[in-house]
């Protein structure tokens, strides 16, 4: 009897998000251990009205959510959240009969799951991508301190404490959950990995993508991913704007989108860099690595908070096992996966002048590049691959079932 999972997300495919990439690349890989998956996506999935959809090989359970008329209670969204999802995740149980339910980040998908552990003694493992209250402050709904983010504080350690076990992404969330009240036994790190085999190491750019986006002949600084404000791209295009003089030829390559496109554009129109950054848009993740192929070096200047210091991004992994160069600010969760000059460079972080020197001193560093290069791909051959790190799923899931009082069925 093969080990059933179901898995309850906030999104998936066709959304692109790193969220969905860590998703798929899980799924695959508990797949390949021969583990039988289901996929359960909360109300807050938008791509599309179907209860079931068929992509890319997987096959989702969709949540439909109630139309929201009229003015609200402070938190009435998120409890019709709660409750649609409630109603939708039994009706899935009762059909796929898991023996697990693996919930991931955010806390709003956790508590209907532990609502029907109680009438169904299914287990309950709790993945903690990032905590409620620092999303929440990141996206400007919440400030730090406030009733609100004191509150949605307690409901994610209220989840956390009663999972049956509980995943996170890194050490910096372990030691935040565990300053929770979480029993250090009933918390696993299952970190961020790549699947190396799908990246090309130090393929050299494709000149006809190059002349499309004017970079033939320039010196490329660039960024791929979301365009949140905690990434500190305003400070990366003043970086830019500031070393200009000295590399005429230098152009900033924008790979992505988000909340501060605009933001971003109006700085760049204001600072009449038009002809030196380009906006590349969202692409497919297929073709993304087309793009970082342009990049001479990458930046994430990620500035300084909760968030940012406790959770590990995914795209350093990603540029390390394509052989890129990069900049990053010393955030914490920089710092946990990056060794300074050994895999990539650091930089203090929030300080724009830092960035500047940070790139030039880089830059000048070619001659380490090489080096750099392949010590990085060894790194995320060794120790980041996603083989190594979901195999630490069977742990967990058995001791879950154990504190059911379940029988443990096959893992492999």
């Amino acid at each position: 009897m093969a080990l059933r999972i179901l898995h309850v997300l906030d999104h998936s495919t066709p959304l692109h998000s790193g969220y969905t990439f860590r998703t798929l690349s899980i799924l695959a890989e508990q797949r390949r251990l021969g583990w039988q998956t289901y996929q359960l996506t909360s109300p807050k999935h938008t791509a599309g009205f179907a209860i079931e959809e068929e992509i890319d090989g997987w096959h989702f359970f969709r949540t439909p959510g109630g139309a929201v008329n009229g003015a609200r209670l402070p938190g009435m969204a998120e409890f019709d959240l709660m409750r649609d999802l409630e109603g939708r995740l039994q009706s899935v149980v009762e059909q796929v009969q898991p023996h697990i339910l693996h919930v991931h980040s955010p806390v709003l998908n956790a508590l209907p799951a532990l609502w029907l552990r109680r009438r169904l003694n299914v287990p309950v493992v709790y993945e903690m991508r990032a905590s409620w209250e620092d999303a929440a402050v990141d996206h400007g709904t919440t400030r730090e301190g406030s009733v609100r983010y004191r509150l949605s504080r307690a409901i994610e350690s209220f989840a956390l404490r009663r999972s049956d076990q509980v995943t996170t992404i890194c050490e910096g969330l372990r030691g935040d959950i565990a300053a929770r009240g979480v029993a250090d036994d009933k918390i696993t790190v299952i970190p961020n990995a790549v699947d190396v085999a799908s990246f090309r190491f130090g393929v050299g750019p494709d000149p006809v993508l190059q002349q499309r986006l004017g970079l033939l002949g320039a010196t490329v600084l660039g960024f791929a991913g979301s365009f949140y404000r905690y990434e500190g791209l305003h400070l990366l295009i003043e970086a830019v704007r500031r070393m200009l003089p000295r590399h005429p030829q230098m152009r900033l390559l924008l790979v992505g989108g988000g909340p501060q496109e605009t933001a971003l554009k109006t700085q760049v129109k204001e600072a009449g860099l038009e002809g030196c950054v380009i906006f590349a848009g969202r692409v497919p993740h297929a073709d993304v690595q087309r793009y970082y192929e342009l990049i001479d070096l990458l930046a994430y200047p990620r500035l300084p908070n909760r968030l940012t210091d406790l959770v590990t991004p995914l795209k350093p992994l990603e540029a390390m096992a394509q052989g890129r160069i990069f900049v990053a600010s010393d955030v914490g969760g920089h710092r946990e996966l990056i060794r300074h000059g050994q895999t990539g460079y650091l930089c203090p972080a929030g300080d724009v002048a830092a960035l500047e020197a940070a790139l030039e001193d880089t830059l000048a560093r070619r001659d380490e590049w090489p080096a750099v290069r392949a010590q990085a791909r060894r790194f995320v051959e060794q120790e980041r691959t996603w083989a190594n790190s979901v195999g630490r799923y069977a742990g967990v899931y058995e001791r879950a079932l154990q504190a059911r009082g379940q029988t443990v069925p096959a893992m492999s």
